[in-house]
């Protein structure tokens, strides 16, 4: 894999986890509310998980590899 290709992953990678975060935090606060919107909290802990798989899968190309 290039250099290039790499960094791309690599960028990408920070980018998801920024947004994970965010959304991790976004979360909490709903879940805070006096009255949260399940529904609402259902759709950002769906996408919390697919962007964790998504990092995962990233992370997973990073790794070169080995013969057997």
């Amino acid at each position: 894999m290039s250099k290039a290709a790499v960094e791309d992953i690599q960028r990408r990678i920070i980018e998801l986890e920024v947004e994970h975060r965010d959304l991790d935090a976004v979360i909490d606060l709903l879940s805070r509310a006096l009255r949260p919107e399940e529904l609402q909290l259902r759709r950002l802990k769906k996408r919390k998980l697919q962007l964790k798989d998504h990092i995962t899968l990233l992370k997973m190309q990073l790794i070169p590899d080995i013969p057997a």
